[in-house]
């Protein structure tokens, strides 16, 4: 499309050659879209409030184009990392790589490309550091209702205040009463702000209240045709639950069941969730929340793209941008728990998700129904039984709502379908990493300050207390001596100046990756557990994955209490002293001390909290598999959280720890680490190395997701042989033979052979060392052949006489089919026996 770019930027002429463009693709423009790229052509902000569905990334598009035509640099933001990456690939197929770039704190492609795709973060801090001199000439905020969140709003508010050379184009289907923003942006930009809205929805929606029961609904919503139907659900439980009690219904026919098998092909489903799922697809129903596993949401998206699912239950994660074709929303409640409160649906959430319901091009209508409550469905079918009576009608006994829920019906349903979206509330905060971006500009960062903190959008109480915060702020940064004030300005008008030099993404990608560097030198290199230290090192400044922290405190409560009641401790000594339990934290005493050290000359790190915390430590000290180590915790539901945390470990141990500091152990460490991540779902790791190195071959189908062959990084994978190994140690050492059974009992050594082969070992000695001498390489013996490995992992027992180990083959072919070590054990005993 680049080529078709009209130079010099005349309106009319623009305006021709994209219209002309889109009509090729066959797209024709719809009356509110000419009306938006006239606006835009014509040098006008914008404001784009039409609903989901009609054509808002078109407008995006035109904004591109017209900016290429003017030679002005345009920032396409988006609030997640993956929506920004979904548009890099579209925009690069569709004005060509040499003109897309891509800015999210994880990767930059082509930086000085003219048009960027970036998370809001990102051109905030560009617009906080460079104000109104940034190379910013269009900007792009799509889902801008996220302006109101509580958290990150921030973001999407400082471009409007710092970019008055920018043109502005802000895009959601939920934005309520704009006026506000209309007069700010034309004042700020001195540019005339057009708003469109009210567009006629291209598949008109059909509103409708069920008083059936959710399975009579369903079943309804089937035989009449309305499928696929998202059904929303306000937890990841109720979603899966519901799936499962799906499929007692005949939701697809012998001959769509055996097409959803041909296009799921080699597909492969690790055991637990997976294979659950596998299941359900098999059936015609899918699932879709953000604790999957990436792979198994693409698998669903693309079934469902192909009109293979007729029912995906999922959460009301549909309403950021999913891309799953839907013709039917069903609500199954109109209220949720939003992590403080149970409270009933704003407006904006519900028509952001009833906005998802009914394809352009595929459907003429799209429908939207809200389950009654099953309280309500009950009472009104008891007063029904009762007839017109008035002595029958008294006698019933109402149902209330279930204990800790909220009522709501059909006057709350009328309500939400004719309410407007409520006005979007400002959200504006004060940071280090703001005021260090400001700083570091050119110019009076005083004059530049007071500027953010009086020209947001905030209420002059608000102001107040945030003009305290940023004094406070700067006071510490000067008592730190991070900043310091000149007694004339400098050549560039600086009144005050940074004494230390900021990386330029120092507040975007792991900003506490210069304490990691700082606390990884306070390390003994020589101590046997170096490597170990350093991976919880950079573990504690990665964010908290809260359900798994919360896992390994209930499991290492559940541990506590039963090794409290064989001592007989009391039940009050023993609630008094389960306070006390928690998650692991290794080495939490000398980060903590770390931290606040480092503060003192690092002021702005006070924005992060450091959080030691053991996740890949914890997995690889266990010697567990990604499979062992969500069932071990019961993370089934969560197993899409725990591979980004495995991710976003590799990434930062990639990135972070220099070479100097890595020794064999860790180097072995990161590669096992980033090859368990790429076998148990590639797309995390391989996006990430796409990014980096732009000029790779393109992405491989969706529903062939076999990562490359395990064997081929032999580092990474006698690591993963050696876990194996030193698993069946640790299971021999506690003489859990049960589960040394389930390992090896379908290969012909069973639980009664570890048994038998153990209580041998422990005739001879103590113990057996589970330490790191146990699992160090030494102890393990390797011969290769072509197709097989076969090993002998030598036990660590007392006496040191090293004479009895576990021997076993390791099934090449196996294992690249499988994702890890296939280890087939063969004797257990003596070195002579072996």
């Amino acid at each position: 499309m680049a080529a078709r770019v009209p130079r010099g930027g005349d309106p009319d002429a623009v305006f021709d050659a994209f219209a002309a463009w889109a009509k090729e693709q066959g797209l024709e423009l719809y009356p509110h879209q000419e009306e938006s790229l006239m606006e835009i052509v014509s040098g006008a902000n914008l404001i784009l409030s039409t609903p989901t569905g009609s054509g808002k990334s078109l407008v995006a598009a035109g904004a591109h184009f017209a900016a290429l035509a003017t030679d002005r640099t345009t920032f396409y933001t988006a609030p997640i990392k993956a929506l920004v990456s979904e548009k890099f690939f579209a925009l690069v197929a569709m004005f060509g790589a040499e003109n897309v770039g891509m800015l999210t704190g994880d990767a930059s492609v082509n930086a000085d490309a003219p048009i960027i795709c970036c998370t809001a973060e990102i051109l905030a801090n560009i617009a906080l550091r460079d104000g109104a001199t940034a190379d910013v000439g269009v900007v792009v905020m799509d889902e801008f209702h996220f302006y109101a969140e509580p958290d990150r709003g921030w973001a999407w508010q400082v471009p409007l205040i710092e970019l008055p050379q920018a043109q502005f184009v802000l895009m959601s289907a939920t934005l309520g009463d704009v006026t506000r923003f209309v007069d700010d942006l034309t004042a700020r930009t001195g540019r005339p702000t057009a708003v469109v809205k009210n567009a006629e929805r291209p598949v008109p929606l059909m509103f409708h209240y069920s008083m059936d029961p959710l399975h009579e609904t369903i079943e309804e919503l089937l035989s009449t045709k309305q499928a696929p139907v998202y059904i929303v659900h306000f937890t990841q439980a109720a979603a899966l639950e519901r799936a499962q009690a799906l499929m007692s219904i005949n939701v697809s026919t012998r001959a769509e069941k055996d097409m959803i098998a041909e296009a799921i092909g080699r597909f492969r489903f690790t055991a637990g969730f997976g294979k659950t799922l596998s299941r359900l697809v098999r059936h015609g129903i899918g699932v879709h929340h953000a604790g999957m596993l990436p792979k198994y949401r693409r698998l669903v998206e693309t079934l469902a793209q192909a009109g293979l699912l007729k029912v995906i239950c999922g959460t009301d994660t549909l309403g950021v941008g999913i891309n799953v074709p839907i013709r039917t929303v069903l609500f199954t409640a109109l209220s949720k728990y939003d992590g403080q409160k149970t409270r009933l649906l704003y407006a904006r959430e519900f028509h952001q998700i009833a906005g998802r319901a009914g394809r352009a091009g595929f459907d003429t209508i799209g429908t939207v129904v809200v389950q009654a409550p099953d309280h309500v469905i009950d009472n009104e079918r008891a007063l029904a039984k009762a007839g017109d009576d008035p002595k029958k009608r008294r006698k019933v006994v109402r149902k209330k709502p279930p204990e800790g829920s909220i009522g709501w019906g059909r006057p709350t349903f009328d309500r939400l379908v004719d309410a407007e979206p409520e006005p979007l509330r400002s959200s504006f905060q004060v940071s280090h990493a703001m005021l260090l971006n400001v700083i570091s500009r050119p110019g009076d960062a005083f004059a530049a300050m007071r500027h953010l903190l009086t020209q947001n959008h905030e209420d002059v109480h608000s102001q107040r207390r945030l003009i305290r915060r940023a004094i406070a702020i700067y006071r510490a940064l000067l008592a730190g001596g991070v900043v310091e004030q000149l007694p004339e300005p400098d050549e560039e008008g600086r009144r005050v100046r940074l004494t230390v030099d900021l990386q330029m993404d120092f507040a975007l990608n792991q900003p506490l990756s210069p304490f990691a560097l700082a606390a990884i030198e306070l390390l003994d290199r020589d101590a046997p557990a170096y490597a170990l230290d350093v991976l919880s090192v950079i573990e504690s400044t990665l964010d908290d994955p809260r359900q798994i922290l919360s896992a390994q405190q209930f499991k290492a409560r559940g541990e506590a209490v039963a090794a409290m009641k064989a001592e007989g401790i009391e039940y009050e000594q023993r609630l008094e002293l389960l306070d006390s339990v928690t998650h692991p934290k290794p080495l939490a005493e000398l980060l903590d001390n770390a931290y606040h050290l480092y503060k003192q000359g690092h002021p702005w790190v006070a924005d992060y909290q450091v959080s030691p915390k053991s996740v890949v430590r914890d997995m690889y000290e266990r010697a567990m598999t990604f499979v062992e180590y969500v069932g071990f915790y019961s993370l089934s539901r969560s197993e899409g959280l725990v591979l980004r945390y495995l991710a976003d470990a590799f990434k930062a141990l990639r990135q972070t720890v220099p070479e100097d500091a890595r020794t064999e152990e860790l180097t072995d460490i990161i590669e096992w680490l980033g090859e368990l991540v790429r076998q148990v779902d590639s797309s995390l790791i391989d996006e990430w190395e796409r990014l980096r190195n732009p000029g790779e071959e393109g992405e491989a189908a969706v529903l062939d997701d076999r990562p490359p062959a395990v064997t081929r990084n032999l580092r990474a994978f006698r690591v993963l042989v050696r876990n194996a190994l030193f698993r069946r140690v640790e299971l021999a050492a506690l003489r859990r033979f049960d589960e040394l059974g389930e390992l090896d009992g379908e290969h012909g050594f069973t639980a009664d052979d570890w048994q038998d082969a153990i209580e041998d070992y422990f005739d001879e000695y103590d113990s057996l060392g589970v330490g790191p001498d146990a699992r160090g390489p030494a102890l393990l013996v390797i011969e290769q052949k072509p197709d097989r490995w076969f090993v002998r992992q030598i036990f660590d027992d007392p006496a040191g006489d090293r004479d009895w180990g576990i021997t076993a083959e390791v099934d090449l072919a196996e294992s690249d089919a499988t994702g890890f070590a296939a280890i087939r054990v063969t004797a257990v005993g003596p070195m002579s026996d072996g």
